[in-house]
């Protein structure tokens, strides 16, 4: 990534993110500066035995986020499916899947949460159903049920063949035929998922509904899944190739060859955000719209927040695929730069999709890792872990006779998504505080020599560091919006402020001399020393 300007020795950086003005804990959204976690469902813990996790696991582990200090909990999907793609197929939004448990269940959950400080987002995805939800099987009735038009049917082209040369998830054409009927319908996934059509009024109000249903049970919010692939091209048109020159934003964004200049981020769909916001602000406390944003074009990242008036976060996913550490100082710059003006950034480098970032940023290396947590949970902004990065979990190598996941069993650009939902390690004896000793688990388990048990006696340990890191955000940062300026540093050293916060980070494999700062050190990611060791992060309070 190119930088913004030149970093002169002794010359400070101006503010790229300055603190709202008046924001104090009393009226800043209890997002803003707040730690997120992501909790797979079927891998969290299993209560009753059968092998997945389940909602009562998670009410039953509650402790373990509060003694993290979590103010959020996103939890994968939980609405009723056939599993195609382990919930992301919904056929029923207004319910529960029995295999995880029941909407009392839920609202046990929510309620336990609640007490101790902690929200709960669900998972949402609105881009498409499963082709067994009810919308779609009265749509394949015919061409004049009542619900044809809620998704995206078409006919062939002259002479046969599907309407565009749009591909899907898995790299096959994204239009499957329907003979019955004698048209094709859109899959931008699977072909059990078939997508919606927004351009149709009722689809809208289906949705409107659908967030009042849940908001009313006391859901804090969603992450919204596929939140930039709601409208299509009305006119149906082909996607581009992708440019064989093409910068790393234009990678992330295509697939297959393709740039999906018409199957996604189409400018219709910051309509259904602006709808949706005046929804979630209409609830008190107002609640929360994240979008999962695939995009790599910041500025495309950056219309979604609209003119605060569209979704109140939005994931950032050119720092996810960043090479790290190198490549996140100008990416950082380049985010806060691009975002409008009250806007707030999300920093994450884990997810079920894309894999853990121990393994894809750190390879397993615990100094790296322990950087890692230190840059994430010290940016302004809102910051988002998944299940078992405090512990440093890493990918889980699933041999394919065990693999789940239909979507990548045969290849993926991101890899074998199986990799990064296995379950969570409490501790270390056989079921690993998942599941019963005796009992086969859902994907099979990692390592036992990382695991929460042993971390948490350990003051040393990932998790301890996580522990301390949360609670000096919470402490040093507030509830509010820091601001952040970067400051001149030797090659290879990242130093910022964030609010009072004084962050040296050495990004490289050799040690480097500590910048004269005059700083009192709170925190350091490796052993007191002199000078910075490889991989190590300091924090200290602001000289």
């Amino acid at each position: 990534m190119s930088s913004l300007s030149e970093h002169r020795p002794g010359v400070r950086r101006e503010l790229e993110l300055t603190p709202t003005k008046g924001t104090s804990m009393a009226t800043s959204p209890w997002w803003q500066g707040a730690v997120l976690y992501q909790l797979y469902v079927r891998s969290w813990r299993d209560s009753n035995g059968d092998g997945y996790g389940d909602i009562n696991g998670i009410t039953q582990q509650l402790d373990h986020l509060s003694w993290l200090g979590i103010d959020g909990l996103w939890l994968s999907p939980t609405m009723p499916s056939p599993d195609a793609d382990w919930g992301y197929d919904v056929s029923d939004y207004t319910g529960v899947h029995p295999e995880l448990g029941t909407l009392g269940d839920l609202d046990a959950l929510i309620a336990e949460a609640g007490r101790r400080g902690i929200r709960v987002l669900l998972d949402l995805v609105p881009n498409h159903t499963s082709s067994a939800h009810p919308w779609f099987i009265d749509a394949a009735s015919g061409r004049d049920a009542a619900h044809r038009d809620y998704y995206v049917w078409a006919d062939p082209v002259p002479g046969g063949g599907p309407p565009t040369n749009w591909l899907d998830a898995t790299g096959e054409p994204a239009w499957q035929w329907h003979p019955a009927t004698g048209q094709y319908y859109l899959h931008n996934f699977l072909p059990a998922q078939p997508d919606l059509n927004w351009w149709q009024p009722a689809v809208h109000a289906e949705f409107r509904q659908i967030l009042e249903f849940w908001f009313d049970r006391g859901v804090a919010g969603f992450r919204i899944d596929v939140a930039h692939g709601l409208y299509k091209d009305a006119e149906l048109r082909d996607n581009p190739p992708l440019a064989p020159t093409s910068s790393d934003s234009d990678r992330l964004a295509g697939r297959f060859g393709q740039r999906p200049v018409y199957s996604a981020n189409r400018p219709e769909t910051h309509g259904v955000y602006r709808d949706w916001r005046k929804i979630a602000e209409s609830y008190s406390p107002p609640r929360l719209l994240l979008g999962e944003t695939w995009t790599g074009d910041l500025s495309s990242l950056a219309s979604y927040y609209g003119d605060d008036d569209e979704l109140q976060l939005s994931f950032n996913f050119p720092v996810v695929f960043a090479r790290f550490p190198a490549e996140l100082p100008d990416l950082v710059d380049e985010t806060l730069a691009a975002l409008p003006t009250g806007a707030r950034p999300v920093w994450t480098g884990s997810n079920h999709d894309v894999g853990r970032f121990p393994s894809r940023w750190c390879h397993g290396d615990p100094a790296r890792i322990r950087l890692a947590l230190l840059i994430l949970l010290t940016l302004p902004g809102t910051t988002v872990l998944y299940y078992g990065d405090e512990i440093g979990m890493t990918d889980v190598a699933v041999p394919a006779e065990l693999q789940r996941d239909p979507m990548t069993q045969a290849g993926s650009p991101q890899g074998q998504r199986d990799r990064a939902r296995t379950p969570m390690r409490w501790n270390g004896a056989p079921g690993a505080g998942f599941t019963g000793p005796t009992v086969t688990p859902w994907l099979p388990i990692g390592p036992a020599a990382v695991n929460v048990a042993d971390q948490r006696g350990d003051p040393d340990s990932v998790l301890s560091l996580c522990r301390r890191l949360v609670d000096l955000r919470h402490g040093e940062l507030g509830a509010g919006v820091a601001g952040y300026r970067r400051l001149a540093s030797p090659p290879g050293v990242w130093s910022y402020t964030a609010g009072p916060l004084l962050v040296t980070a050495n990004l490289a494999a050799t040690p480097a001399a500590m910048p004269d700062q005059g700083a009192e050190i709170l925190l350091r990611t490796g052993p007191a020393a002199a000078g910075l060791g490889p991989w190590e992060g300091v924090v200290a309070r602001g000289g």
